[in-house]
């Protein structure tokens, strides 16, 4: 299981060379927010022989390349899938048809590269402009190479005109609460990991700290970091602690004393299957 995946952008050697020793999980090449418009070909060729000559370290590689609307979705993809990414993150995705076309394209840059036939995982940025948000919240997304849905707040507040996305107090206003639970119940609707969102004030690591506190609680299964020392309290809040592992284990163990029926008790406490799933889901994630 996913927990962390930590931002680099692609066209900073220093950076991506240490990233090469965080303790994330995945490591996301961005050609997207943080490459400038003269900078987006140099980086491309600079992820690819990135990947190709030091791997990741072990970490899950994935690559965030530019949007269909900027027209260079498709160079973006010829250059880094020569070095046989895991997963493409598509930014901006307005529904069912850019996930297909997304596909498509996979399906003939896995056949050119000899890489096996649906290997490349597609993750999806669902929430960044207001049609994506309505589309997401009415449509159940699905496709064979889907991996995960994520949420983003900052694009989102420029396509509507929002000055901020929170309040004084800085609890995000309806409209990103909105967003984010749409990205969480389209995931869970497409039975793929819900993925929350980048948490931009890296100097105020207590805010993570309840943010992702908040995203645990809520049914995310992971976050995004955009800055190194993000990782490590993601990597420990999403993990399933002892005493939640403990109690998984007893659910498992008491329905399978009962027989695996609809309901059981532990503890003097009814259970039912949405307990066992629950459980089932912890230890998954273990």
């Amino acid at each position: 299981m996913i927990r962390s995946y930590l931002f680099v952008p692609g066209d900073d050697l220093k950076k991506l060379d240490r990233s090469q020793s965080s303790p994330a999980d995945a490591l996301i090449y961005d050609l997207e927010d943080s490459v400038g418009p003269d900078r987006k070909e140099a980086a491309r060729t600079i992820v690819r022989d990135h990947i190709r000559a030091r791997g990741a370290g072990g970490h899950h590689r994935t690559v965030r390349v530019n949007s269909f609307a900027t027209g260079l979705t498709a160079g973006d993809l010829a250059v880094v899938m020569q070095a046989a990414p895991d997963s493409i993150l598509l930014p901006k995705c307005e529904g069912q048809a850019e996930l297909d076309r997304l596909g498509h394209m996979l399906d003939v840059l896995e056949a050119r590269e000899g890489i096996a036939a649906g290997r490349t995982r597609i993750l999806a940025l669902v929430t960044e402009t207001a049609p994506a948000v309505l589309v997401a919240a009415s449509t159940r997304l699905t496709h064979p190479r889907l991996a995960a849905l994520t949420w983003g707040a900052e694009d989102l507040s420029a396509d509507i005109g929002a000055v901020a996305k929170t309040g004084p107090d800085g609890v995000l206003d309806d409209t990103f609460r909105y967003a984010r639970v749409v990205c969480l119940l389209s995931a869970s609707a497409a039975g793929v990991t819900p993925l929350d969102t980048v948490y931009a004030d890296f100097r105020d690591l207590k805010g993570f700290e309840e943010e992702c506190v908040t995203a645990k609680r809520m049914g995310f299964l992971s976050k995004m970091a955009i800055h190194p020392a993000q990782v490590e309290p993601i990597n420990r809040i999403f993990s399933p602690s002892p005493a939640e592992l403990d109690w998984a284990r007893k659910v498992v163990d008491a329905f399978a004393r009962a027989g695996n029926g609809g309901v059981t008790q532990m503890d003097g406490k009814m259970l039912d299957k949405p307990h066992l799933k629950l459980a089932q889901r912890l230890l998954g994630t273990a």
